[in-house]
């Protein structure tokens, strides 16, 4: 009876295989090694949520371990979303999430966590959490309560006053206002030390106005120069990585200038600021799929024709400045803005990402090495010894289709089968 629970705990996605303390061989058709491309036979010994040894016959050599076999799949590491916003229900657009409180924001966290981790991506960044929802979140998986992704979180944005990152749906006699609007450094010196008081790992600020904000200008700077790098400066003090939002060009640049370790959407970048990206190390996440969403259900979910007028003029030129970033040699990381499409869904932005100018192999490793490394994670993202067994297995073969990576059938995280 136990083990028919357990298999039908499998199958909804719901529980784990193993422990994280049983020996598990993972036997499978064929292993993507993302750093060269190369697709080779091989067994995967896992043990206490590591990767402890890649080779034949394994169950030859370790009798007493679990062997978990997958003769149709393709292994390969869990992916990543350098960008995603989990708290909230994805369906409440323009006015109507305003009556949403942040317990119910948490609780549907929860859900779109889940989604997101059996969509196959092990490992995600939230960029922006009123209240610190996502720290909640993020606690609560870490401990087990539920299941998701690893999770980096940066709690509130940080924002001016009327900017992309404040609350201006409501008029001025309700005084609504987000909990990171800063209008100077020493403000955003202060907020940036709450944001880490209460478990912040990273800091997201908005350099620019938004598509998705009310009465904000995605060409227009926002924040000074000051501003940003009392940010930067605070936050690198803490060890915390920065990430801006930034679609106009002076604030790409600025925020470039500032330090910042990400510029997230990055869509009006021209040759020489990319040429400057590339010189300061700074990671460009830019999210080329989402645009096709906004404007093919924008209007039904209730987006604001505002904000519709906005995306028809960023999301082509976003993915033309996307394709020169690449030819370029940028480092690209793979960031969607997941919450304003469905979660889950991530993976639809690799076949973009490939019609825009990358291989499928540079598509993968956007999603895994490169991100890994945005996220200081020196042992995640390549299927290798001693690294965290998160794993992911698809049908076929994604380097000759992208679109694969759409359908996730196993997934692995931190050596725990919650997709199989």
């Amino acid at each position: 009876m136990k083990k028919l629970t357990l298999t039908m705990a499998i199958c909804c996605g719901l529980l784990s295989v193993q422990s994280m303390a049983e020996s598990v061989i993972l036997n499978p058709y064929q292993i993507l090694n993302v750093q060269s491309g190369q697709l080779y036979k091989a067994q995967i010994l896992v043990e206490n949520g590591k990767i402890i040894h890649i080779g034949s016959n394994l169950n030859k050599k370790t009798a007493d371990a679990k062997v978990i076999n997958l003769p149709h799949l393709t292994l390969m590491p869990g992916l990543m979303d350098a960008h995603v916003h989990l708290m909230g229900n994805t369906e409440l657009k323009g006015y109507a999430g305003i009556g949403e409180s942040s317990q119910l924001a948490t609780i549907y966290g929860v859900d779109n966590a889940k989604k997101t981790l059996l969509a196959g991506f092990t490992t995600v960044r939230n960029v922006g959490a009123g209240h610190f929802s996502d720290v909640a979140l993020k606690e609560a998986i870490n401990k087990g309560v539920v299941i998701g992704p690893t999770m980096f979180v940066s709690g509130p944005a940080l924002g001016i006053t009327g900017g992309h990152c404040d609350s201006n749906l409501l008029p001025h006699e309700y005084d609504r206002q987000s909990e990171g609007v800063v209008d100077s450094p020493w403000e955003a010196r202060k907020q940036v030390r709450k944001n880490r008081k209460y478990g912040a790992d990273l800091i997201k600020f908005c350099a620019t106005g938004g598509v998705m904000s009310k009465n904000t200008d995605v060409n227009a700077k926002q924040f000074t120069l000051e501003e940003m790098q009392a940010i930067v400066d605070e936050a690198h003090n803490h060890g915390m990585r920065v990430a801006a939002h930034a679609h106009g060009l002076e604030g790409i640049r600025a925020a470039i200038i500032a330090g910042v370790d990400s510029i997230e959407h990055a869509s009006f970048i021209d040759d020489a600021t990319i040429k400057l990206a590339k010189e300061r190390g700074t990671r460009l996440a830019m999210d080329i799929y989402v645009s096709d969403y906004i404007l093919g259900e924008g209007a039904a979910k209730g987006i604001l024709e505002e904000s519709l007028a906005k995306e028809r003029t960023v999301g082509k030129i976003q993915r033309q400045n996307f394709k020169k970033a690449v030819q370029a040699g940028a480092n690209v990381v793979f960031g969607t803005d997941a919450g304003i499409y469905p979660h889950g869904d991530n993976a639809r932005q690799f076949k973009y990402m490939v019609d825009w100018g990358m291989t499928p192999l540079q598509a993968i490793q956007a999603a895994t090495i490169r991100t890994a490394e945005l996220f200081d994670l020196s042992d995640t993202g390549e299927i290798q010894e001693n690294f965290s067994a998160d794993i992911i297995g698809i049908r076929g073969n994604p380097l000759e289709n992208i679109s694969l990576l759409e359908n996730v059938v196993f997934v692995m995280k931190n050596g725990n089968i919650v997709k199989r």
